[in-house]
Formats: structure tokens, C-alpha cells, sequence
């Protein structure tokens, strides 16, 4: 009988205790009795999990350590956005060159820069004198080349372009490709349309600094045209 009831007599169930621990969420709840080889299985196991305030930092562990949460209807500027912004309006000289004249390139040429949407300020098929080429070209008058390049320049007409927009230097030299085009990638205007380094097209200023400069260089006074085009709102936020 001793040995009936002893079967069926229910263990004596061990008082509950709270612990709060700061590497769960919320309340944990252990049994106090540290002889029950289940309970202190489980508690390892609770205990084993990590915080999960780096997956959940503006919500849960802000509750949890008392970190005061970020306004969520605060305005934020996406990246691209904001770099877009910081970039001013520039002007690049474009020229293309007399084996692009000839070859009957100018009006794809040209479309290639309407089509990314800048602005046309000046055009003009010219005769390169050879000062102005020498001027143009003088950072490379010390290269073993250069007599060779100012008498490609001077052997034929040019058509001169001064276009205008946001980032346009480091756009249009995208758009025109690496000097060599048999290294420019394809989709590039020298990319698809050249060769060889010395009849590669299209020239493209360097940097926004000698945009300005070249286009003061091969334009005069008053044959520039200052306009907006309709498309602008289009374009630019």
C-alpha cells in the first residue's frame, strides 16, 4: 500500500521565482529548486539566447534599457539624393574631333548628350588654327606626341559644343569612354565608334576648371545662348 501511495503521491512542487536578465527580453522564470535536472537544463537553454537589441535597436532593446527611441516621422534624405544635391551646375567643352566630322559621326555624337538630358549652350563647325590647338593642348606639349596631335587637330574641321548640367563633366566623360577605345567599354561613344587612340572621336573636358576654361577658349563673346529647356523640370528634382 506503502508502495502505492508512494507512486501516486504527486511531487512537491518547488516555489517560482522571477529573475530578470539583461540579456533576454522580458521576465525569465526559473524553479528555485536547483536539484531538478529539467530545470536547470531549461534554464541553461533560456539563458543561452543573446539579446536581440542589435537586430531590433529602435524598438525593443530601446524598452529594455531605457535608450530613448528616434522619432519615427523624422524627415531623412536618401543617400543619392543628397550627394545629387551637392553636385552644382557645370559646363564641359565637347569636340568633336576631325576623323568624327568626317566620318559623318556629328549628329550621333550630339544625340548621345541630348539623350541624358544636358543642355546645349553652344555649336560651331570651326577651322582649328594651330595656335589655338597648341593653346588648347598645352599640357601635353612636353609628350613626344604632340606635334603629331596638333597636326590631326588643324587637318580638318571640329564641331565645338559647350553643354551645361548637374555633374556633366563626369557624365560626358562616362558617355565618351576611356581615351584608348580599345579599353573604352562598349555602349561608350569611343567605345562603339573608335579604334585607336589617335582617332578616337571626341574630346570631353577633364574636370569642371578646364570646362570652363576651354569653352572660353573656343567661344566668343555672345556665341553662347542662354535658355531653359521645357524638359528641365523633367530632369532635375
Amino acid at each position: 500500500m506503502e508502495s502505492v501511495m508512494a507512486i501516486g503521491r504527486a511531487p512537491c512542487s518547488p516555489s517560482l521565482s522571477a529573475i530578470r536578465s539583461s540579456s533576454s527580453i522580458g521576465t525569465v522564470i526559473s524553479l528555485s529548486s536547483p536539484t531538478t535536472a529539467a530545470s536547470a537544463t531549461n534554464h541553461r537553454q533560456l539563458a543561452a539566447f543573446q539579446s536581440p537589441s542589435h537586430l531590433f535597436p529602435n524598438s525593443i532593446s530601446s524598452r529594455i534599457h531605457g535608450v530613448r527611441r528616434r522619432n519615427p516621422h523624422k524627415t531623412r534624405i536618401f543617400l543619392p539624393h543628397l550627394m545629387a544635391s551637392m553636385v552644382e551646375v557645370e559646363e564641359s567643352y565637347i569636340m568633336i574631333k576631325p576623323d568624327g566630322v568626317q566620318r559623318g559621326l556629328v549628329g550621333e555624337i550630339i544625340s548621345r548628350f541630348e539623350k541624358k538630358g544636358f543642355k546645349l549652350k553652344g555649336l560651331k563647325l570651326f577651322q582649328c588654327p594651330k595656335e589655338l590647338a597648341e593653346e588648347h593642348y598645352k599640357d601635353l606639349s612636353s609628350k613626344p606626341f604632340f606635334p603629331k596631335l596638333i597636326s590631326y587637330i588643324t587637318s580638318g574641321p571640329v564641331v565645338c559644343m559647350a553643354w551645361e548640367g548637374v555633374g556633366v563633366v563626369a557624365s560626358a566623360r562616362k558617355l565618351i569612354g576611356a581615351t584608348n577605345p580599345l579599353q573604352a567599354e562598349p555602349g561608350t561613344i569611343r567605345g562603339d565608334l573608335a579604334v585607336q587612340t589617335g582617332r578616337n572621336v571626341v574630346h570631353g573636358s577633364d574636370s569642371p576648371e578646364n570646362g570652363t576654361r576651354e569653352i572660353a577658349l573656343w567661344f566668343k563673346e555672345g556665341e553662347l545662348s542662354e535658355w531653359t529647356p521645357v524638359q528641365a523640370p523633367w530632369l532635375i528634382e
